[in-house]
This record gives C-alpha cells, sequence and structure tokens, in this order.
C-alpha cells in the first residue's frame, strides 16, 4: 500500500504524470457520470450525482487545455532535438514520426486560438479552430498507429531471428516491446474513436456516441498510458 502511495507521489511530482493522472479522472468521472444519468430507473439522487460528476469531467478537461497553453515551447524542442530522424534505422518510421510531429506542433496553437476565442479573449469563431485541432489530434494518432504497426512488423522479423538464434533472454526483451506497441495500438483506437465523435455531424459516427462510451474509451487509453509511463519509470 505504501509503495503504491510512493508511486503516485512520483507520478503527481512531474507535469506529465500529473496530466494523465487528471486526464484519467477526468474520463472516469465521464463514464460514471454518464452512465448515471444514462440509467432510466435511478432515482434523483443517482442523476444528481451523474450530472454532478459530468460537470467536474468538464473542469477537469478545461484545466487540462490551460495547461496546455505552455506546452508549445517543449513539443518544439522535441521536434526540434528530433530533427528528420537521422537516429531511426528505419526510413518508415523515421518519416511517421516526423509527420507526427508536424501534427502535434500545430495542433497547440490551433487549440490555444479555440480555447482564446471562447474565453472571449479574441473575437474569432472558436468552432472552425477547434475542428483543426480535433483533425489534427485525429492525424497524429493515425500516425501513431501506422508508426506501432511498422515497428511490430520490425520487432517480428526480429523475433525470428532470435528464434533460431536461441537468445531467450533478448526474446523476452522483444515480447516485452511487442507487447507495449499493441497497448499502443489500443490506445490511439481508443483515443482516434472519441476524436471521430467530436468531429462535426455527418461524418462516419461524430456524435453519436453517449457519453458513458466516451468516458470508457478516454479511460482505456489514459489507464494505458498510466501502465506505459510506470513500465518507464520501472525499467529506468
Amino acid at each position: 500500500m505504501q509503495q503504491s502511495v510512493e508511486s503516485l507521489v512520483r507520478l503527481l511530482e512531474s507535469y506529465r504524470g500529473r496530466d494523465k493522472v487528471i486526464r484519467t479522472v477526468c474520463y472516469g468521472s465521464q463514464l460514471v457520470g454518464g452512465a448515471l444519468t444514462q440509467k432510466a430507473e435511478a432515482d434523483a439522487s443517482s442523476q444528481r450525482l451523474g450530472k454532478s460528476l459530468l460537470l467536474f469531467s468538464a473542469q477537469l478537461s478545461h484545466c487540462r487545455t490551460v495547461l496546455r497553453l505552455f506546452d508549445d515551447l517543449s513539443m518544439l524542442a522535441y521536434s526540434h532535438s528530433y530533427g528528420l530522424g537521422a537516429s531511426e534505422e528505419d526510413t518508415g518510421i523515421r518519416w511517421i514520426s516526423v509527420l507526427t510531429n508536424v501534427a502535434d506542433q500545430l495542433y497547440y496553437p490551433c487549440e490555444h486560438i479555440a480555447w482564446a476565442a471562447d474565453a472571449e479573449l479574441i473575437k474569432v469563431r472558436s468552432d472552425k479552430w477547434w475542428l483543426f485541432s480535433t483533425v489534427l489530434w485525429g492525424t497524429s494518432l493515425l500516425l501513431g498507429i501506422f508508426r506501432s504497426l511498422r515497428v511490430l512488423l520490425l520487432l517480428r522479423r526480429k523475433l525470428k531471428k532470435q528464434e533460431r538464434a536461441e537468445g531467450g533472454s533478448r526474446r523476452s526483451h522483444l515480447n516485452r516491446e511487442i507487447r507495449a506497441e499493441l497497448l499502443s495500438i489500443l490506445s490511439c483506437m481508443a483515443d482516434i474513436s472519441n476524436a471521430i465523435h467530436w468531429m462535426p455531424p455527418g461524418f462516419l459516427w461524430a456524435g453519436r456516441f453517449p457519453s458513458w462510451l466516451v468516458g470508457l474509451l478516454g479511460t482505456t487509453s489514459s489507464l494505458i498510458g498510466l501502465i506505459q509511463m510506470n513500465t518507464s519509470s520501472s525499467e529506468l
């Protein structure tokens, strides 16, 4: 128990860790709140609790949007350090990663403009800027899926070579990497489902998800993110 508390404290001490915790609580609240308000037989107190959880989720989402106002420079520093991915051995992974960095970099100013418009700091319509940011987010997620699929293909090739060479410890390491990429694909698929839901009506299943389903998909991807962060910290 004490070890779990210490791990949570360490997670909350970093900005990325705190954001992942807030994201998980945000979508978890939407999942429970949506489920409570969806139930026709729920009593009045359950309905009130459900609505409160949905409002709480919306406030946490707004909190994350405000905190991302300061992410541009760190993203720019990462994109600059990665450059054209000269250190990558595979050309496909290199260019997918470069395009992902471009989409992520453009996402932030679009979201900032949309937020500023909603806050009435600038006199522009926020709708199109929210649309641009959602499209860029979805593009980044789709590229992430393509990258993970490419990495999986390369890992399976390496695994076959290791099976012939009978390298037990190396095979175990490759299997862990394969599981990590499969989790990444699952996370991206959950998020891209929500991204499509937030697109304008008429595009695939846009606007058709109930609140609890949006919360379920977001909670799934958030928990995967926490697991991956915890695994990376343990390896370090």
